[in-house]
């Protein structure tokens, strides 16, 4: 019965900075995919994205801030405990995941990737046990002085992690030996891309990139024996020129694979992308529900957004056979920036 109950759970991330309550635990309904909020801890600064231990009893939160840290919660129980202080990671981390034993944040404003070992209980270490310092620049003037990794995930196969960098148009393919993040490759993309996110295909050997300084996806061919990366061609995730701003943010694959979702803010639009072998068409572009799409994620037949200068979470049918989505409902969670579920 456990395990039942952690299927049906929702952790929201936001930024109190903005207003946010920090974190904001959910109750899901199975059938409508509806959301019901239950109850909030803010115990550290903008925790603006989680991520869930496999077996869904531990919770992991960047703190967004420009000290930054990670920080771990037991969620086993009936709400969140902090499980031990928050870690210093470095400026700004924007994103985690965990690996190997260890929880990796890609901090965008010192433009590096830090490693924290976890404990035998799940709780982090008392320090990170290395840090993968990007270098390099972008000709986009105001955003591309400097590294800025914005994403870092395992890759299928386990054998590498990818990071993602928007201030150098690259990808970096790393491997962690014992917890020291290392370079293996970096993948140049175009200049001036700003590449935000990237999406493994479950067949795993197809990649998405979500550039946020062109509205486009980077299709690439993954090597899993080589660690690399191969751009094949953009597309554009908006049917026409933009009419103002247009800065995409969170890109989830279909669990069939036949379909990618991305959101992009200002336009404030989900759109939908075709799988076609190695290429992708834009299918379509609904609106999101709110205002600034930050993140998406999919669970059991609907798709969410968290919606941040609206202040709400947005969900979405997409189990009709286009997946385009279909709005359902939203719930109030202020300054909204990712949600996930376990």
């Amino acid at each position: 019965m456990a395990a039942v109950g952690r299927r049906h759970r929702a952790f929201i991330g936001s930024f109190t900075a903005a207003g946010g309550p920090g974190l904001v635990t959910a109750e899901v309904r199975p059938d409508t995919g509806a959301l019901a909020l239950t109850g909030r801890l803010g115990t550290v600064p903008d925790p603006s994205y989680l991520a869930l231990s496999p077996d869904g009893d531990m919770l992991y939160a960047v703190s967004e801030t420009a000290e930054g840290a990670v920080a771990a919660y037991r969620v086993g129980g009936d709400k969140p405990e902090p499980a031990g202080p928050p870690v210093p990671v470095g400026g700004g981390p924007t994103h985690l995941t965990l690996h190997a034993g260890h929880v990796l944040t890609a901090d965008y404003g010192s433009g590096s990737v830090t490693a924290v070992p976890l404990r035998p209980d799940g709780s982090l270490a008392a320090a990170p046990s290395g840090v993968l310092r990007h270098t390099g620049s972008g000709p986009h003037e105001r955003r591309q002085r400097g590294p800025h990794a914005h994403q870092v995930q395992p890759a299928p196969g386990g054998r590498w992690i990818v990071s993602v960098d928007l201030g150098t148009d690259s990808v970096r393919v790393c491997t962690l030996d014992g917890g020291v993040p290392a370079l293996h490759r970096e993948i140049a993309l175009r200049p001036g891309s700003g590449p935000r996110h990237l999406a493994f295909h479950p067949d795993g050997e197809h990649a998405y990139v979500l550039n946020e300084l062109t509205p486009t996806v980077t299709v690439c061919l993954w090597d899993a024996d080589g660690g690399s990366l191969k751009p094949l061609a953009e597309v554009p995730v908006l049917p026409g020129a933009p009419a103002g701003d247009a800065y995409p943010s969170g890109i989830v694959v279909s669990p069939d694979g036949r379909f990618v979702w991305t959101a992009t803010r200002g336009e404030d639009v989900l759109s939908v992308l075709a799988v076609q072998g190695d290429a992708l068409r834009l299918a379509g572009t609904v609106p999101c529900g709110g205002h600034w799409p930050r993140a998406l994620a999919e669970h059991d037949g609907f798709l969410y957004c968290a919606n941040e200068r609206s202040g709400d979470v947005t969900w979405f049918d997409v189990r009709d056979r286009t997946r385009l989505p279909r709005y359902d409902g939203s719930v109030e969670v202020a300054a909204a920036a990712c949600v996930v579920f376990g």
